[in-house]
């Protein structure tokens, strides 16, 4: 009973916050000041969510206590065996929507929501790290065809032999960020390779790097002071290719706020033949980057605080290994181990991704007491 008052408490407060951020999306100021509207959307489809939890937790308890009410005081056995039933049913679901309620009451992180650069990399390991890479952006591309994203390539260097020596892409779509955040880290794989005569193990390795997107308004660049160049693309696609030069190159001097130096970055886009197009998707990879690099801080400063075991925020950090003669994928963060690597390496990674959720909601709701 205490926990329940606890919980409905807790919601009192968030019904006038959602009645008031209602009305300011409807407030023409608001609309038109693009930073402040983006944030109240992204709150009131928050607040959205955890009302119609509270709606649905109010029902369940009423139903608890209308039922009890009939058992206790009603002399019809027909209308006691309903209510026995509808008793056994709402306590089957009280503590599912109590659970449901304090993952959502857990403060979300605001990058959550963003759409993602993603870049894989092979590492140690030679051709065999490329064709790992090569695997891995695979998975992650079926994976986000499942969910009904979109994926599209940015830039890309290939392996000798197959696969990727990088591979950079953006991904776009619902809570892109919150969902592949995990897949940060250096990704290990233990296999007999193609190219191995003798038939032993190898162990390669990859790496994946998870940036949240920067929306424009978050980064201040001058872009008076790039450099851009123009190439033609290589590869295939026909004669155009050659004719038409569509690939952008910019040049940026950046100051690093942690360091006061200024560096230049280097961006380059041959993704489409449509120049103006390349030249916004290089311009949004810069805004990324920058914001990467000036988050990092903040990023750093949460995972010390909080040691979370599962988004640390360390690049180099070994989360997970694929072993194929045993045929399993264990992500070390957690202990969470499949059996089934075809299938993860085919895009079934949901599994891992919500065990991975919950244990760092898990960990956020001892933080909070929740």
């Amino acid at each position: 009973m205490a926990e329940q008052n606890n919980i409905l408490e807790k919601l009192e407060g968030l019904e006038s916050r959602f009645e008031e951020v209602s009305t300011l999306i409807t407030d023409p100021d608001v609309i038109a000041d693009q930073e402040r509207y983006v944030k109240l959307t992204r709150e009131y489809k928050e607040l959205g969510g955890i009302m119609d939890a509270r709606k649905r937790y109010i029902a369940c308890i009423n139903s608890i206590k209308e039922a009890k009410d009939i058992i206790a005081n009603e002399t019809d056995a027909d209308l006691k065996e309903m209510a026995r039933e509808e008793l056994q049913t709402n306590e089957a679901l009280q503590p599912k929507i109590e659970e449901e309620i304090k993952i959502a009451l857990v403060p979300k992180d605001p990058e959550d929501a963003k759409n993602v650069q993603m870049e894989v990399r092979a590492g140690t390991g030679g051709d065999e790290a490329a064709l790992f890479a090569g695997d891995l952006f695979q998975m992650y591309k079926k994976y986000c065809d499942s969910k009904g994203w979109s994926l599209s390539v940015t830039s890309v260097s290939e392996g000798a032999v197959g696969g990727f020596k990088e591979i950079d892409f953006a991904v776009s779509g619902d809570n892109v960020y919150g969902t592949l955040k995990y897949e940060s880290g250096v990704h290990r794989v233990q296999r007999v390779p193609a190219t191995e005569t003798q038939g032993r193990m190898h162990t390669s390795a990859a790496t994946v790097a998870v940036l949240p997107e920067a929306d424009k308004f978050e980064v201040n660049i001058n872009e008076g002071d790039i450099k851009w160049d123009t190439f033609r693309s290589s590869g295939a696609g026909g004669q155009n290719v050659n004719k038409v030069e569509s690939g952008v190159r910019l040049r940026y001097p950046w100051k690093n706020p942690n360091t006061g130096e200024t560096e230049e970055i280097l961006i380059e886009c041959t993704e489409t033949r449509d120049q103006p197009k390349n030249k916004e998707r290089a311009l949004s990879r810069l805004r990324t980057f920058i914001y990467d690099r000036e988050h990092q801080k903040y990023v750093d400063d949460i995972a010390n605080r909080r040691k979370s075991l599962v988004s640390t925020g360390d690049r180099s950090a070994k989360i997970r290994t694929y072993n194929f003669p045993q045929g399993r994928v264990t992500d070390h963060r957690i202990g969470f181990t499949t059996h089934d690597l075809t299938g993860f390496l085919s895009g079934n990674i949901q599994e891992m991704i919500d065990a991975l959720t919950v244990a760092e909601n898990a960990e956020k709701m001892k933080e909070n007491e929740l």
